[in-house]
This record gives structure tokens, C-alpha cells and sequence, in this order.
């Protein structure tokens, strides 16, 4: 019986045997799902996997090996897409357990690129494995082949940005598509990053690079590494800058006095330490130096006060008598008296015993000739004084006439100019004087200098004639429309002007923009006595100007620009006409910008209003320069001829005033005006008249020479200082006139105006004023007001603003076109070379040629070929003209 049940099993196998090869061989379907299911109810156990094969990626063209392991199995096969694979595509061998001593049978397949690339179906390329044993089948799970690649292009890389300290850093990295999908890493300076080192950093949010909080050390080359198993990616490097903005430290104390005696100036400074800018951080803002003026008190020697009265006789017979140095006592470092504070004499005249006894038999004699002694003493002192007296008078009339040269004091003539009638008698002139000093006091000289010598002793008869009429006002102002291409608004003969810069409006919009010159009295120089004007105080608007880049003003100035000698401070007007100081010359400041020539001013505004130049001495070498100029004109008697000095500040605006002035009474320019250049040093200003050929001519007595005190002059606020002389020919055949004007500071600069003229009648004519070319000349707009053409300025902005492009920036640009100071102002700038190139064009308006800025630009293009390597790809120059 049991021989019989083995023989039947042993039959059955070798039936299922060839079934199983039968079918495989000739390769047309499946076995029979009938003869599996028969052998199912066979006794034992179904197959398990000890393998299954797993997913896998085709990597270029290299095959993927599938591997089924399983026991018990009879045979084990591979089903692909839901078809069976060939048997001699299977490699295939058994071994047996050595634990369970069961049969082990391990399968594996390759599967090619081509495979998988030919397969098209709903999902992805997938293999099983089918095991057969005595009772019947098991199946593994399904494995995907896929075809791996990684594209080259990231989706999104990352973007470098500035980072202010203690900021939230981002940096977004989406990977280029892949299969398998790519996995990110971050690089910093070529070095990984690891967010789990460090709690500020985080690298999981969805690719991104999240640092919390941004330190120095942050700062640094970021990339982005994707990789899978076919490649790694790397995307753009991302720069990313944390930086520091300035702050201000502490003040220091303020120094010492400049000066040790006198008006003099205080400073005190700060320093962008607290902390310094790093890493292109905001310079502070504000002023770095502040200064003050300061009134150091002079040293008062002292002096003796008057002799006490003598004491009595003493029994020794002398007597005493003392003074005190309190007259005043010496004060702030000042020197003690010198002499003695008491002083002992006899009082017998010497004869006093040696006991203290006078000798009276000689007392009476003694005594009378004494006192006749001390008589005749004085009165010979008296005579000999009276003569000195007469002969100095003499001879320093004597002086004065061989010179020609007579002094009054110019304070008497404030009134304007009148004729003076040389025909009138002496009582005459007189009388007239006299009047009119009762009628207008307030002309009276308030001193004459203590060596000019007067007539009669009467200081108001020789006064000369009393000053200029009234100026004409002139309406200083022009106006234009502009847009975005900008334009220039110049106020003619004035040395003013406005420069609005491409694209400073949007391109929808424009504005009527004005510029006008104030000519009332300014309040500016009044408030702070210590500082003067400069030039004119200048007004542009409209108010409640939007513009994108700051307007270029020029404004010329009389100072002669000294760091040692001025503080040179530029002002606004508020709201309440009060004047606030937005900045100081020599000083950092992020407001506005002022860059001073030797003539001109050129200020960058970032908004409307009413500004003004000052400046404050701060030694007595500080020179103010004043434009001299002479004119003449015949008076209502055809015999008589005016000669009109005018001493203004070196502007053309206080200049065209005179000019505007003079035109209206038929006045002509008789010389070439000149320069004077005036010190702050409190000394006087005179104007004399010299070499008159006396045999044609006659001038009034006394009125040669006119004296202006420092005040008039220092504060003449744009406002002409002027005198008159009068002449008188002798006869009508008389037709030439040749003299000179002497113009000078007491003990300083000296100008000689030259004077030669015709004063016939028929002869006159009118003498060009010298005035500017540009006289009619008010509003340009668009691209015909810049000398850079456009195309240029655009390129030049673009290469430049972008920092260190080639080892060129804007800061190099500024550098070359010697703009080396306050750079932090255009730091906070949209388009630093913008702003540099509106104001080289203001400081160039007048010049005709772009020769200085081609040669800073070639002079770059040097330096640059020297310091880097020539590429293939730079060919030619940056820039051409």
C-alpha cells in the first residue's frame, strides 16, 4: 500500500515536469491553471520568499539585475507587465538550507534601458515573481523599474541679498527635475552646511535655507547642491552680506578756544563707531564735527591810577604819596603794572638838618627862587609846545596837498549822489552844509580817522556828495515745465542755476519748476552777526516736489574758500522763516551735498525751499573778494562829471545789480571791473582819486579820499558799498578825462582803476558791462540741457552701479572725477553714477566738451587692463565716444 502512494506521487511529478517544460519551451501561453490548482491539495507547505525583488533605477544604459529567492519552490519565474519572461532570459540555481535542509532556489533577470523605454503603458515598467511548489503558488510584490535622470537647470536658484544683522535670512532652491527625486544640500564657502551643529540655521523647510537670526559670520558664498544617483547639481552662487549700519558715538568735549585772545571757534566730533559700518552698512547720518564760535577773553595789563596826594612833612622831612594798579587791574593773564606803587621825596628841597632841623636863615631866599624857577619853567614848556603844534599843522597840510590826497569818513554818505556846484561861494557852501545837517542828521559821520585833518574844524561842511540812488529791483526769477527727460532753469547774469537730471520725474508726470533769486533784505545774516552771506539766497519749488533723484543747484559765492580760515555752512528756511543750518561745508552729511569751487557752489537737494550760503570767519586771514568797478556820467551842468566807485561782493548777481542801476542814470563802465580781495581783520576800506591834471580839472576840496569802516564793507550783505567825486572842467573845450581810482583794504590789497574817457556831449556812448554770454538764455529742457548724451549716461550708470563689475564702481568714478569727499551721500542713492554725472554736469555747464570725463573714463579703462586679465570675450572698451 505504501509502495502504491509513492509511486502515484512520484508519477504526478514527472507529469507536472513536462507539462511545465512543454509549455515553456514552445513558449505559447501559461501553465494550466487547472493542473496548479490539482497540485494544491497535495500536502506540505506553500513557497515563501526569502527575497523579493526590490525597486530599482536604470542608470544611463547600464541593466538592472531583479532577484527572487524563495523555498520550498520547484521552480520560480519572472512575470513582467503581466507577461511571463522567457525561460532562457532567466538565471537561475538551488542549494539547500543548512538549518531546515529544505531546497532554496534563487532567480534573477536583467532588464535593459530598451525595455523600459519600449513599454507604454498606465504605469511604470514593473516585475514579480511567481514560485511553484507540491501545493501550489506564491507571488512576491511588484517592483518598478524606472530610467534615472537629473535635468541640469534648477527650477529656482537662490538669490544673494543684503541682510541687515540680527535679520531673518531665506534662501529659496528648488532642484532640477530628476528621477529619483533629487535631495538638497547647502554649501557655504564651499564647505557644508549642517543645520544640526547649529540651532540658527534650518535646512528642511521644503529646500530653502532658513538662518533666524543673521550674524557677521553669515555672511558668505551660498550654493545649492541637488544629486541623485544618476548626478549632483550645483545652482547659481547666492552672495549673501550681513551688514551693520553706523552709529553715532558720544560727542567728545568741546575743545579749547581756537584763539587765545579774540573771536575764535570751538569743535567737538563724533565718530560712525557705535557701532562702525560694516559690509556697505549706512554711514551715519548727521554731521560728524559740530563747531561753535567762541570769544576768549583778551589779557588786560594793568595800569597805574593817579598819584594820591602827597602826605605832610614828616620830622625827617619827607613826604609820601601812592597809587594802585587798578586802572584797570590786570586781568586774564594780563601784566602787572611796571614802576613803583609808592613813591618818598624831600620836602625841604634838601635842607633838612641831619637832626631833622630846618636851617630858617635861608628858607625865605630859597624858597622865592624856586618858585620863580617853576614860572618861567612852564611858561617856556607852553611856547615851545604851541610852536611844535603850528609847524606840524603845516607841515602835514603841506603833505596832504602834494599828494592831493584828503579824507572824509564814507558813513556821511548815505543819502545818494547829488551835484555839487563848485561856483558857489565859501559861505555858500556853508550855509548849504548846514542845512543839511539839520535836515537829515542821521548822515553825520559817526568819526573821522583821528589823522584826517578837517576844514574850519567843521566835519559836516566838506561832506562830498551823498551816495548812490536806490537800486532798481529786477525781477530775478524764470520757471519751465519738465518731465522725465529733466532740463536746466538759469537765471541770467546771476551765477545761479538748476539742473533737473534724466528720469528724475516718472514718465506720466511733469512739473512747472521755478528758480528765483530773494531781494529783500535777508534775515540769514542777522541772526548769527558772526557770519556773512556768500551769495544770494535762492528759492526753488514748487513745494511738495516728488522726484526721484536730487535737483543739481550752482551758486556762485565771493569767498575765497580756506578749510584754516572758514566755516562755510549752508542754510534753509523753515516754515516759520526761521534758518536752520542742514549742514556744514567741511562735514559728512547724508541730507544734501555741497561741493565748493573756487567760485561757484553746487549743492545736490533732495527737496524744495529757500536756501542760502554763509560763512564764518574763523581767523583774520579770511578773505572775502570784492569786484571794483568805475563809471561816469555828466551831471545836469554841462561842466560838471561824476565819477561812481563801486566795491560789491564777487558775484555776478550783486554785480548785474550795479550794472541794472548804473544803465537806468546813463552811467558807463569807464575800466574793466577788478578784484579786491578784502580780509576780516576790523581794518577800513579807502578810495582815493589820484593824478587829476589840475590845469583842466578840480575836484571839491576835501573829497579825494573816502573811508568805509570794515563793518560797512564785511556786512554789505550783496549790497553795493559806493562813493562819489565830483568834478569841475574848467572849460567846455575840455573833452578828456584821465585820473585814477585807488582802491585799497588799510594795510592789505591795493586795486588802481585806470580811468580815460571822452565827456563830450556828442562822444558818449554806452561800454559793454562785461556780462555773461548766457544773458538771454533761461530754460533748456530735454536732452540739448546735458553735455553727456544719454545713451552714454545710461551706459555709464549701468556698469558702474553695479558693485565691483570688472573692479570698477561708482566710488572709483566719483574718485576720478575728483569727488573724494562725503561719499556716504550717495551710498543711499537709487543710482549712485546718476547723481555723480548731474553733478559733473553742473560743475562743467559752462565748458563745452566732455574732455574730462572721457579722460577719467579711459584712465579706467587702464587701470582695469592692468589689474585683471583680458578675457576672449572683452574685445573692446567699456565705453566709447
Amino acid at each position: 500500500m505504501g509502495s502504491t502512494v509513492k509511486g502515484r506521487r512520484r508519477f504526478l511529478e514527472i507529469i507536472l515536469a513536462l507539462a511545465l517544460c512543454g509549455t515553456l519551451v514552445s513558449g505559447r501561453g501559461t501553465v494550466s491553471e487547472a493542473l496548479a490548482d490539482s497540485l494544491s491539495s497535495v500536502g506540505g507547505t506553500l513557497p515563501h520568499f526569502l527575497q523579493e525583488p526590490e525597486d530599482a533605477y536604470i542608470i544611463k544604459n547600464n541593466p538592472i539585475k531583479l532577484r527572487c529567492r524563495a523555498t520550498p519552490a520547484l521552480q520560480i519565474f519572472f512575470k513582467c507587465n503581466g507577461e511571463w519572461v522567457h525561460q532562457n532570459q532567466h538565471t537561475s540555481q538551488e542549494y539547500m538550507d543548512q538549518n531546515t535542509g529544505l531546497k532554496i532556489r534563487e532567480v534573477t533577470i536583467n532588464v535593459t534601458r530598451q525595455q523600459v523605454e519600449d513599454f507604454h503603458g498606465p504605469e511604470d515598467y514593473w516585475c514579480l515573481c511567481v514560485a511553484w511548489s507540491h501545493l501550489g503558488t506564491s507571488k512576491s510584490r511588484k517592483a518598478t523599474v524606472r530610467i534615472a535622470y537629473l535635468r541640469k537647470n534648477f527650477e529656482q536658484d537662490p538669490q544673494g541679498n543684503e541682510v541687515p544683522i540680527k535679520g531673518m535670512i531665506v534662501l529659496h532652491c528648488r532642484p532640477p527635475e530628476g528621477v529619483p527625486m533629487a535631495e538638497v544640500e547647502w554649501l557655504k564657502n564651499e564647505e557644508l552646511v549642517s543645520s544640526l551643529e547649529d540651532d540658527n540655521i534650518d535646512t528642511r523647510a521644503d529646500h530653502n535655507l532658513i538662518i533666524s537670526e543673521a550674524r557677521l559670520s553669515d555672511s558668505g558664498n551660498y550654493t545649492c547642491l541637488a544629486s541623485n544617483v544618476v548626478a549632483k547639481r550645483r545652482s547659481a552662487t547666492a552672495t549673501v552680506v550681513v551688514f551693520v549700519n553706523g552709529g553715532w558715538s558720544l560727542w567728545t568735549e568741546w575743545s579749547p578756544c581756537s584763539v587765545n585772545c579774540g573771536r575764535g571757534v570751538q569743535k567737538r566730533s563724533r565718530t560712525c563707531t557705535n557701532p562702525a559700518p560694516l559690509n556697505g552698512g549706512a554711514f551715519c547720518e548727521g554731521m560728524s564735527v559740530q563747531k561753535i564760535t567762541c570769544n576768549a577773553l583778551c589779557p588786560v595789563d594793568g595800569v597805574w591810577e593817579e598819584w594820591s596826594e602827597w602826605t605832610m612833612c614828616s620830622a625827617q622831612c619827607e613826604r609820601q604819596r601812592w597809587r594802585e594798579c587798578n586802572a584797570p587791574p590786570p586781568r586774564h593773564r594780563g601784566k602787572m603794572c611796571e614802576g613803583e606803587g609808592q613813591s618818598t621825596e624831600n620836602c625841604t628841597g634838601g635842607l633838612c638838618t641831619q637832626n631833622g632841623k630846618l636851617m630858617h636863615d635861608v628858607k625865605p631866599q630859597s624858597m622865592e627862587n624856586s618858585t620863580d624857577v617853576a614860572l618861567y619853567s612852564g611858561l617856556s614848556a607852553g611856547v615851545i609846545a604851541v610852536v611844535v603844534i603850528i609847524v606840524a599843522i603845516t607841515l602835514y597840510r603841506k603833505s596832504q596837498s602834494e599828494y592831493g590826497v584828503d579824507v572824509i569818513d564814507s558813513s556821511a554818505l548815505a543819502g545818494g549822489f547829488q551835484s555839487f556846484n563848485f561856483k558857489t561861494t565859501r559861505q555858500g557852501v556853508a550855509d548849504r552844509a548846514e542845512y543839511h545837517v539839520k535836515a537829515h542828521p542821521e548822515t553825520l559821520p559817526a568819526n573821522l580817522h583821528p589823522n584826517y585833518s578837517t576844514v574850519e574844524g567843521k566835519k559836516t561842511t566838506m561832506i562830498a556828495p551823498n551816495g548812490i540812488h536806490t537800486l532798481m529791483k529786477t525781477q530775478f526769477k524764470t520757471s519751465a515745465v519738465f518731465g522725465h527727460l529733466g532740463g536746466r532753469l538759469v537765471i541770467p547774469n546771476a551765477g545761479v542755476s538748476l539742473l533737473v537730471p534724466h528720469g528724475a520725474t516718472a514718465d506720466d508726470t511733469s512739473w512747472e519748476m521755478y528758480m528765483l533769486i530773494n531781494q529783500e533784505e535777508s534775515s540769514a545774516q542777522s541772526e548769527e552777526r558772526c557770519e556773512i552771506l556768500l551769495g544770494p539766497e535762492i528759492t526753488y519749488g514748487p513745494p511738495g516736489l516728488n522726484l526721484s533723484y536730487p535737483v543739481a543747484m550752482t551758486i556762485a559765492h565771493c569767498a575765497e574758500v580756506s578749510a584754516e580760515n572758514w566755516n562755510i555752512k549752508l542754510k534753509r528756511q523753515t516754515k516759520d522763516n526761521k534758518w536752520e543750518e542742514i549742514m556744514s561745508v567741511d562735514d559728512e552729511s547724508t541730507s544734501c551735498y555741497c561741493l565748493m569751487d573756487s567760485h561757484s557752489c553746487h549743492l545736490l537737494l533732495d527737496q524744495p525751499g529757500c536756501y542760502v550760503l554763509v560763512g564764518e570767519p574763523i581767523t583774520d586771514a579770511a578773505i572775502k573778494r570784492l569786484r571794483i568797478a568805475v563809471f561816469g556820467s555828466m551831471e545836469a551842468s554841462s561842466m560838471d562829471y561824476s565819477l561812481r566807485v563801486h566795491c560789491v561782493d564777487d558775484t555776478p548777481h550783486a554785480f548785474q545789480r550795479v550794472v541794472t542801476a548804473e544803465t537806468s542814470r546813463g552811467g558807463q563802465l569807464l575800466e574793466e571791473p577788478k578784484m579786491l580781495f578784502f580780509k576780516g581783520n576790523c581794518l577800513s576800506l579807502q578810495v582815493s582819486i589820484q593824478d587829476i591834471p589840475q590845469f583842466l580839472w578840480s575836484i571839491k576840496p576835501f573829497t579825494t579820499c573816502q573811508e568805509f569802516s570794515f563793518t560797512q564793507v564785511w556786512y554789505s550783505n550783496q549790497q553795493p558799498v559806493h562813493c562819489a567825486f565830483s568834478l569841475q572842467r574848467h572849460s567846455t573845450s575840455t573833452t578828456q578825462l584821465s585820473c585814477k581810482i585807488s582802491v585799497r583794504q588799510v594795510k592789505g590789497h591795493e586795486q588802481i582803476l585806470q580811468v580815460y574817457t571822452s565827456v563830450g556831449e556828442s562822444e558818449k556812448e554806452t561800454v559793454p558791462f562785461f556780462m555773461q554770454a548766457d544773458c538771454t538764455v533761461t530754460s533748456q529742457t530735454g536732452a540739448k540741457a546735458f553735455k553727456i548724451p544719454l545713451s552714454i549716461r545710461q551706459r555709464i550708470c549701468t556698469t558702474f552701479d553695479t558693485a565691483n563689475a570688472k573692479g570698477k564702481d561708482w566710488q572709483l568714478l566719483a574718485q576720478k572725477l575728483h569727488i573724494q569727499r562725503n561719499l556716504s551721500y550717495f551710498t543711499k542713492q537709487k543710482s549712485p553714477s546718476a547723481v555723480i554725472l548731474s553733478l559733473w554736469e553742473a560743475r562743467h555747464q559752462d565748458s563745452g566738451d566732455l574732455d574730462s570725463l572721457a579722460s577719467a573714463l579711459e584712465e579706467i579703462g587702464k587701470i582695469h587692463c592692468k589689474s585683471l586679465p583680458q578675457s576672449p570675450d572683452d574685445k573692446e572698451t567699456d565705453f566709447t565716444f
